[in-house]
């Protein structure tokens, strides 16, 4: 087929790579613009645009696709189908309309359960068993449309990252099984049941609330490991929490460091956090934290609940 491709986080990357390696005529390859990133807020190439431009694909990346002019020039491309993974902007209709045969989107959860913008964070906050990955024909509503593949995978104890990973590989594999034998994929309506919306992150919850229960802190943190790193504030200085289990203490209040390796009671329960990191700094075990930023059992932390 020919193919437009439309993504811009790692998460897209797979995808990007699969279609090719398949023998796919990639038109072009749209990306959101170039973003400030860093300490210099020196404009950085989005993961698809690196990859893009390393396998010698032409790039566009418009601010928008609103514009007639912009909606012209990606339909004079002549597309047998858009394939969309983690793109980032709205796709009004007459982009949806462009392709000779559809507009595919990978999507990182189980449709209905998580349209939106941050499924695989929300799935992890939320406690879900399992996730997975939908192929859906796109239309004008939030992920509403027809589902053509879906794959299903046991979440465990995995952090955002791992799990993004994990799922982009299935991503990529299911599309790839779509535009190969389209006529082998029935299109299924989203059930009417069980529509859950996965608003975007916030920076403030990633800040650490250490009046809910364990088991919900601890599932905070990998929530957002690794990045923005869930955190709590001590003596004026963020400490992100990179990786946390549940430990045994905890009948202290919400928010005291309860021992000498930096176990912290929740409102139920209490987290022991096992990789950390100071602001500019490696992360670190907690040991190694305490040698240089004492936190002596008996502290009571600043968090979001206090």
């Amino acid at each position: 087929m020919r193919i437009i491709f439309m993504g811009t986080p790692d998460f897209a990357v797979p995808t990007l790579d699969a279609v090719h390696a398949a023998g796919h005529e990639i038109a072009a390859v749209y990306t959101q613009p170039p973003r400030p990133a860093g300490r210099g807020k020196a404009a950085t190439l989005s993961p698809v645009q690196r990859r893009a431009d390393a396998l010698g694909l032409p790039v566009r990346s418009p601010v928008s696709l609103k514009d007639a002019d912009e909606q012209a020039a990606l339909a004079a491309l002549e597309p047998d189908a858009l394939v969309v993974a983690a793109y980032g902007l709205i796709l009004p209709q007459a982009v949806l309309d462009a392709p000779v045969w559809d507009a595919l989107n990978v999507h990182a959860s189980l449709l209905p359960r998580w349209r939106g913008a941050a499924p695989v964070q929300r799935a992890i906050l939320a406690g879900d068993v399992d996730t997975g990955v939908t192929i859906m024909a796109m239309e004008a509503g939030l992920d509403t449309g027809d589902m053509l593949a879906v794959e299903r995978l046991a979440m465990g104890e995995r952090t955002a990252g791992d799990l993004t990973r994990a799922l982009a590989e299935i991503g990529a594999r299911l599309m790839v099984a779509v535009l190969a034998d389209p006529g082998a994929f029935d299109p299924q309506p989203q059930p009417e049941h069980g529509i859950t919306y996965a608003a975007k992150i916030a920076k403030a919850e990633a800040r650490l609330d250490f009046s809910r229960s364990a088991d919900e802190v601890v599932r905070q943190v990998r929530a957002f490991a690794p990045a923005p790193g869930a955190w709590f504030e001590q003596a004026g200085e963020r400490v992100r929490v990179l990786a946390a289990t549940v430990a045994a203490q905890g009948s202290a209040a919400p928010g005291t460091v309860v021992d000498g390796d930096l176990s912290i009671a929740c409102g139920t329960g209490a987290i022991r956090p096992t990789l950390v990191q100071r602001a500019g700094r490696a992360a670190m075990a907690p040991a190694e934290l305490l040698r240089g930023f004492p936190i002596p059992a008996g502290t009571r932390l600043a968090d979001g609940g206090a």
